[in-house]
């Protein structure tokens, strides 16, 4: 039997992982006893050589371990795991009611998950893996959420850059239950909604912004509402239940149009709202539109910088889409502009807003910045990639 995988790790590391970091770095290593095999659980040492941490070990990505434990020494037996699926379903007793069947069970390294997420669709769980050192341990944990999660399936999603090392499991595979028969339905604040767990984007549907959906429909009674960005029109069907004459769904994919419209045909009762689609790259269409078009404007762009070197690009297109947004509101009218791009902060994100609301030459007011919803907790600064900022334009 190998002996256990022993890491030392430098003193600017210690310091951080001390601090409750999920990661420890490659070149934050100092020593390692023996190669380590992906999965495997590594010990981690400070430079006294006095035990610091347990983490999952990646022997070729930039993250070499993700961490697990930090403190006191700790046995990572069955009843360790049990009890940490357990806790962090605990934090998301009480958030939800009936008229919500669709929400995140685990945010990963925010909830000591690191690089693994847990979404709930009704009686379907979609596991997400981002790292390839949970695959050893895949039947374990598939086997602890069967055991405190009822449901029907369980469908495993891969990150797109472990996808090809992941056999014999494939993106989109059930791991556990029934198979997969078309959309599933699920509820939202009493809204119905499909996701396709299988190969819809991220696990299906993105729960993170139900918190800014509520408030767009206390916001929307008697206006005219553009989605810009609209995937499959959750904003939308929101603003017609608050109220709104009239929504627009703007997106450049079909398959999302198409999706926004079957979201509409699931809740007949928001019929009394004229709902219209259009296919067009949002940037282009909004430099096009005449001015003062519309009432309440959302902009919710896919993340626009993907990494640090497009950081300045995108805080400008935030900006350009914002002063364009501000433009085509009428008098009164609200703009809802929001960014899930970790590389852009918080702070850059909304002085770009609020910079280019000034250019716009229109008297504003700031109504409220928004954050991460409750089941999508941020407790490290990378995880803090979700942000919102809701201004009016009185003139």
């Amino acid at each position: 039997m190998l002996p256990a995988l022993k890491l030392r790790v430098s003193p600017k590391a210690e310091t951080i992982l001390r601090g409750g970091h999920p990661w420890l770095f490659a070149d934050s290593l100092r020593d390692q006893n023996r190669p380590g095999s992906v999965g495997e659980l590594a010990i981690i040492y400070d430079r006294k050589d006095e035990f610091l941490g347990l983490g999952l070990f990646d022997p070729a990505g930039p993250i070499r371990v993700r961490m697990l434990h930090t403190g006191k020494p700790q046995k990572l037996d069955r009843a360790w795991w049990q009890q940490r699926l357990a806790a962090t379903l605990d934090r998301r007793r009480g958030l939800f009611d009936a008229q919500t069947n669709g929400y995140r069970l685990c945010n990963g390294e925010s909830d000591g998950w690191p690089g693994l997420v847990l979404d709930r669709y009704d009686s379907t769980l979609v596991l997400k893996i981002y790292t390839l050192v949970w695959l050893p341990r895949l039947d374990e944990i598939v086997t602890l959420i069967a055991e405190q999660v009822p449901h029907d399936r369980l469908i495993l999603r891969l990150s797109r850059n472990i996808q090809e090392a992941a056999a014999p499991f494939t993106d989109g595979q059930v791991v556990r239950g029934t198979p997969v028969n078309g959309p599933v339905v699920f509820l939202e604040s009493g809204l119905r909604f499909e996701v396709d767990g299988v190969r819809g984007q991220k696990t299906g549907f993105y729960l993170d912004q139900r918190e800014n959906r509520r408030l767009v429909e206390s916001l929307s009674a008697g206006r005219h509402v553009l989605n810009a960005f609209s995937f499959s029109g959750g904003f939308s069907l929101y603003a017609a239940r608050g109220g709104a004459v009239a929504v627009t769904d703007l997106d450049i994919s079909e398959h999302a149009i198409a999706s926004a419209n079957r979201n509409f045909a699931l809740n007949s009762a928001l019929s009394r709202c004229r709902h219209e689609s259009l296919k067009a790259d949002a940037f282009d269409w909004l430099v096009a539109a005449p001015a003062r078009s519309f009432d309440l404007i959302i902009l919710d762009p896919p993340s626009l910088a993907k990494r640090e070197a497009e950081r300045p690009a995108a805080i400008r297109a935030y900006g350009r889409l914002a002063r364009r947004a501000i433009e085509l509101l009428r008098p009164n009218g609200v703009l809802v502009a929001c960014s899930c791009s970790a590389h852009v902060s918080t702070i850059e994100f909304l002085e770009a807003v609020r910079k280019s609301a000034a250019q716009a030459g229109r008297p504003f007011k700031e109504l409220r910045t928004t954050g991460h919803a409750p089941d999508h907790p941020a407790t490290f600064p990378e995880a803090n990639y979700l942000k919102a900022i809701y201004l009016s334009v009185a003139g």
